[in-house]
């Protein structure tokens, strides 16, 4: 048996590694894991930019990938604790964001300022118990290539964006956006799809939404 499937399958070194990694009331990796671990373990690219000053809680169980000529700007908070972070190549993570994994953003997309993407729900199906106690509702969220998500809008766990979607801001996303359109509000639907026999972004009802 090797050494991590050994810590795994005995509770008392499973929480002696934790500790390790993170105090428990206190779940940011420690110094040693952000100074020595986390640059062994996850994958920054070439010209990829993360400010100082954000706060990139990654643990070394989950993947933290960051693109190529990608930037994480100033106060932003990244959590790959329950779940993969990837971002691709040239995407932006705006001013103040927060992405918790599972969450994946292809090339070329963005984030503007004060952008909450989440992948999971906290589980609150037993009622007489507090929610922080409860397993995770993990779904993992994507936004494909060249999506843009305007300031101060909501993703939620479990959607997807389509590639080249345009997300209005304030916008509180909670299915998903088919590739080629622009959504708004709360919650966010589809006013406009690109047509690329015309060239054009055409306005649409609920009914004509191409989601293919």
């Amino acid at each position: 048996m090797g050494l991590i499937a050994k810590i795994k399958s005995n509770p008392r070194l499973k929480q002696l590694a934790l500790n390790a990694i993170a105090p428990k009331r206190n779940p940011r990796p420690r110094l040693w894991v952000r100074w020595f671990l986390n640059p062994l373990k996850h994958k920054k690219g070439k010209g990829a930019t993360i400010r100082r000053n954000s706060r990139i809680d990654v643990f070394p169980w989950k993947r933290f990938e960051v693109g190529n000529l990608t930037t994480i700007e100033s106060f932003c908070t990244v959590n790959n604790g329950s779940g993969d972070v990837l971002l691709g190549d040239r995407v932006r993570v705006g001013i103040g964001s927060v992405v918790i994994g599972p969450v994946t953003m292809g090339n070329g997309s963005g984030l503007g300022q004060h952008v909450f993407v989440s992948g999971f729900n906290h589980g609150f199906s037993d009622g007489s118990k507090n929610s922080s106690e409860q397993a995770l509702d993990i779904r993992p969220t994507v936004i494909e290539e060249e999506a843009h998500i305007g300031a101060n809008s909501v993703v939620l766990a479990g959607v997807i964006i389509g590639r080249n979607c345009q997300v209005g801001a304030g916008s509180v996303v909670t299915k998903d956006i088919p590739p080629y359109s622009v959504a708004v509000g709360n919650p966010a639907r589809v006013i406009k799809q690109f047509n690329h026999h015309t060239g054009v972004w055409e306005s649409v009802t609920k009914k004509e939404v191409f989601t293919a």
